[in-house]
């Protein structure tokens, strides 16, 4: 049987690839590049909707490895029952960080100084004065503590904020402090001026962003969510949104895209982004240098890096 990698970025524009397996180019199109049957570590194209990347995974019957090229895996989880038991589902975990740890900020900022009324204001030549919160002396919440959440904290320390508080699924202690567990959050929350989502979606974190997390959150806070859309329930969302009591800077959605005639587009107090916090220059050169390292670590038979999950082992 051959044993097929199938790519979504042509293999001649990566180098150091290893030799052995026989490289397919796949982004996402109608047709295969060869027999699925053959394919035994499969890259999910990016930016991709869910149907389109699962849709080899039913006929994937020699696949040993799926490999993602975004942090979150909930886009593929739904194809993972296709698969026979061993197959080893791996993230991207070094890929998006900076990405996204610089949009953390930009939508940060942006919201508090008020670029968006700046825009429109230039857009109408009207200079628009007039005082608004800075970053700094603020207290920033991160819910979803992995190395995005670090990234971003990172990104906020030159910026002089008052504190940054960290929140993950359990508890444990870093270089900067302690990670406080998900049911640490009630008490958290009326502390924060900012908080950050920057969570995997899982049956967890599913609208944990509700209407009494936000009404915890403290009168003007600002929520960002570079997470993904369902974290936040949007009909929760609009009703603190359109009594102003707090802001939002989102660029993620439920539903994504977000609709032409969607209400969250002309919320007040809201920022909204296009899901970009992954797909700048950045991305390429580290997506090819994770896919470099994990086929060798493959075609070696070495541990392989951020595997998320095991079929038949411990599916999530």
């Amino acid at each position: 049987m051959t044993a097929d990698v199938w790519l979504p970025i042509p293999p001649d524009d990566i180098e150091g690839l290893p030799e052995g397996p026989e490289y397919r180019f796949w982004d996402g199109g109608e047709e295969f590049p060869a027999d699925p049957a053959d394919c035994v570590f499969y890259v999910v194209p990016y930016m991709k909707p869910s149907p389109v990347g699962v849709r080899p995974l039913p006929a994937m019957s020699g696949v040993r490895v799926v490999q993602t090229l975004s942090a979150g895996i909930d886009h593929v989880v739904p194809g993972l029952g296709h698969l026979r038991p061993g197959v080893r589902l791996c993230n991207a975990q070094g890929v998006h960080e900076a990405s996204t740890g610089e949009l953390t900020l930009a939508l940060i900022l942006a919201s508090l100084r008020g670029i968006p009324d700046f825009v429109r204001a230039q857009d109408r030549g009207e200079w628009l004065g007039g005082f608004r919160p800075a970053l700094a002396d603020r207290s920033v919440l991160i819910v979803g503590y992995g190395s995005i959440g670090s990234a971003i904290e990172d990104r906020l320390v030159p910026f002089e904020v008052a504190r940054v508080v960290r929140v993950a699924r359990s508890a444990r202690t870093t270089e900067r402090g302690p990670v406080h567990p998900l049911t640490d959050l009630p008490a958290l929350l009326p502390e924060a001026d900012v908080v950050v989502l920057s969570t995997p979606l899982t049956e967890t974190t599913r609208h944990l962003v509700d209407a009494g997390f936000l009404a915890r959150m403290k009168d003007g806070a600002l929520l960002v969510n570079v997470a993904r859309g369902p974290v936040v329930d949007t009909k929760a969302l609009l009703t603190e949104l359109e009594s102003g009591r707090i802001t939002a800077a989102l660029d993620v959605t439920d539903p994504e895209p977000l609709p032409r005639d969607h209400p969250l587009w002309r919320a007040p107090g809201v920022l909204i982004s296009p899901h970009v916090g992954g797909p700048t220059s950045a991305f390429l050169p580290r997506a090819k240098r994770l896919l470099v390292d994990q086929l060798n670590r493959f075609v070696n038979r070495e541990p392989l890096r951020n595997v998320i999950l095991t079929t038949g082992a411990n599916e999530a």
